[in-house]
């Protein structure tokens, strides 16, 4: 781990150094009185071009300046003839700030002269390397990342505890931003969402599925599907099959499938705790993958579908998965080891999946997020991808395995 400057690149192949903080006023001259830039002539000791001339070191500075008055780094007096140099470290103190390093201290490492010592930041942030040395190419800014996720967890707790039935209002909330994000990537498309029912119908499903299980869950799909196949009716035959295609993947994908989030807090006893085992399963599939992948990960998995996926990443999310799913289903649940560890890798299998249908959705949409709602992650769906298939998969490996 190491820190870079902050406004570099870390995927920026010229080797760039970040802005130049601006010069000393002591160090800059009259631009209505120097007139043409003349080269200097080299110094005696060693030392850049420029220094000779009361300069910074790294070259002419830049116009616009004030003119040089005396001052701490700055001689009073007339400047010294030409051949002489003034003497300036070879190599900045370990403690001394960028701006100390020369006269001016504003000049880039690229052009520092012979014997300077590498540009330190002064701002830093975090950045992973891998065992190789090889800056880790996150693709995300992962403080924001983590922060947003974090937040979300929180939000996620507090309505669960002490009344679990407020997590309905997060589902809720959740159709309606998720709707939003699918209607807007359909229009690159030309297909249109029956949004009135579809947003009606899936609120409604998140209600039926808490207070009433599977059946009015289904019940409910089943109404809302009706009633988007009907108000598309409205806008002829041209493109129907396209629009109800839509609206119908879009009902099963994003209401249903958060029902089934429903159905686990809602099973007697030990809901909230069923909902956080889960979760923190899934989660722990994103982060082992994710940590494995851009630290080891060599061969590809997907590489049509999704091209950062590999197998080592793959294989970093079934041991993370088997591991807290053992842990949560024997501390949360007071179930079997092997339960758990079964509950591991059902998961992980079907939050990779998961994974690779957004890849894919998002591929033949034509994005790259489906929105901005999460600073760090991007829409909604691109934080609940894996969640969303993952739900119905650890409610009925739960319901089987632990009583």
């Amino acid at each position: 781990m190491t820190f870079i400057e902050p406004g570099s690149e870390q995927d920026d192949d010229r080797g760039g150094t970040g802005p130049v903080p601006p010069a000393d006023s002591g160090a800059a001259a009259d631009p209505g009185a120097a007139g043409p830039a003349r080269p200097a002539p080299p110094s005696v000791n060693g030392s850049a071009p420029g220094a000779a001339a009361g300069g910074s070191g790294y070259g002419a500075a830049p116009s616009g300046g004030a003119p040089e008055e005396p001052g701490e780094d700055t001689p009073a007096g007339p400047p010294p003839p030409t051949g002489s140099a003034v003497p300036e470290p070879s190599e900045p103190p370990a403690s001394a700030p960028p701006e100390q390093s020369g006269s001016a201290g504003s000049a880039p490492a690229a052009h520092a002269g012979p014997g300077a010592g590498p540009a330190r930041p002064e701002n830093r942030r975090f950045v992973l390397h891998k065992p190789d040395g090889q800056p880790v190419r996150t693709g995300r800014n992962l403080p924001v990342a983590i922060a947003s996720g974090v937040a979300l967890g929180a939000l996620v707790l507090l309505s669960i505890y002490p009344y679990s039935a407020g997590f309905v209002a997060i589902t809720s909330a959740a159709v309606l931003i998720g709707l939003r994000e699918i209607n807007r990537g359909l229009v690159s498309t030309g297909g249109r969402l029956a949004l009135p029912p579809l947003a009606a119908g899936g609120v409604a499903m998140q209600v039926c599925a808490y207070f009433g299980g599977p059946e009015w869950l289904v019940g409910a799909t089943a109404l809302t599907a009706i009633a988007a196949l009907s108000w598309r009716l409205r806008a002829g035959s041209q493109g129907y099959v396209r629009d109800a295609g839509a609206n119908l993947f879009t009902l099963v994908y994003l209401p249903f499938l958060l029902g089934t989030w429903q159905l686990l807090i809602a099973t007697p006893d030990d809901g909230p705790e069923r909902l956080i085992a889960f979760i923190l399963v899934t989660i722990s599939s994103d982060i082992g993958g994710y940590f494995a992948g851009i630290l080891i990960g060599r061969h590809r998995m997907a590489p049509v579908i999704s091209p950062n996926k590999t197998w080592e990443g793959f294989g970093g999310s079934v041991l993370a998965c088997m591991l807290v799913g053992a842990l949560t289903v024997v501390f949360m649940l007071d179930g079997p080891v092997w339960a758990g560890a079964v509950l591991g890798l059902a998961v992980v299998l079907a939050a990779t999946v998961g994974d690779l249908i957004e890849s894919m959705f998002k591929r033949d949409l034509g994005v790259k997020d489906m929105g901005r709602f999460m600073p760090g992650h991007g829409g909604l769906l691109d934080r609940v991808d894996s969640l969303l298939i993952a739900g119905p998969v650890a409610w009925v490996v739960l319901s089987l395995l632990v009583a």
